[in-house]
């Protein structure tokens, strides 16, 4: 982790009001470059709001997201793209193009953003798939034909076709059994490590917490708690309290 320093933080979220249905999120959050930050809450709390509002898929009332020092609101189209080539976002399910195979689906960004030659993307797909731990022979297919745990790696390895700073994860673990969550977390955790990436990562797993984490954000009582494990056992919060010290939260430790 960069070890809390201001100057760190990749992403800075002061006084943010965000909208959805009846409820309203508001806080500050600071991600610093190199951590796996987890992001908690309970139903309705805005977690994938929240990292939409950040990549700019949700329009916020008001406050500001800072990302890479920049006020995401003021950047020119071409200024924000910028900004995006240095993300990567695995949505829930993986979110791959049902009629692409998962060679087009993880070239997606690569059109998207840059001008290279077909060879060139074939190139840099296989070695995504590598990364991931996926098989060559994963490219031609379609995800009908791969399992739960395999649209992941493949949506992972989409997000990483920029060969990005910062990775978002919607519950990536979600719907997968526990040994292809496990494999999963220490998959995301390598990856981490190895390509120094920061991590924000959407998830009710406590497990993937855990395993995966360094510091954990919930969002609670229209606010963020942010603390790292241990600490956040010793917070006095009902919910925070039930969440990380009840059954499931000692079975997890």
């Amino acid at each position: 982790m960069a070890g809390g320093r201001e100057s760190e933080a990749v992403i800075r979220v002061r006084g943010l009001v965000n909208a959805f249905g009846d409820q309203v999120l508001h806080d500050h959050l600071d991600v610093y470059r190199g951590e796996v930050l987890g992001v908690v809450g309970g139903s309705g709390t805005g977690k994938s709001v929240l990292l939409r509002s950040i990549i700019g898929l949700n329009e916020i009332r008001s406050g500001t997201i800072e990302v890479f020092g920049r006020n995401t609101a003021h950047l020119s189209d071409a200024e924000m793209r910028d900004i995006e080539m240095r993300w990567g976002v695995l949505f829930q399910e993986g979110a791959l193009f049902s009629s692409q195979t998962i060679a087009e689906n993880i070239q997606v960004p690569l059109r998207e953003y840059l001008n290279m030659s077909q060879e060139l993307m074939n190139e840099i797909a296989s070695m995504k798939l590598s990364l991931v731990g996926l098989p060559e022979n994963a490219a031609p297919k379609h995800p009908s034909e791969l399992s739960g745990g395999m649209k992941k790696r493949a949506g992972l390895a989409r997000a990483l076709a920029l060969d990005p700073e910062i990775v978002f994860l919607d519950e990536p673990t979600a719907g997968l059994d526990p040994i292809s969550a496990n494999m999963f977390d220490e998959l995301v955790k390598d990856l981490q490590k190895s390509l120094n990436l920061t991590v924000f990562m959407v998830t009710h797993d406590l497990d993937t917490l855990r395993a995966t984490t360094d510091r954990i954000a919930v969002l609670v009582d229209r606010h963020i708690v942010v603390g790292t494990m241990e600490e956040l056992r010793r917070n006095p919060h009902p919910w925070i309290q039930e969440y990380f010290s009840g059954p499931r939260g000692r079975a997890a430790a």
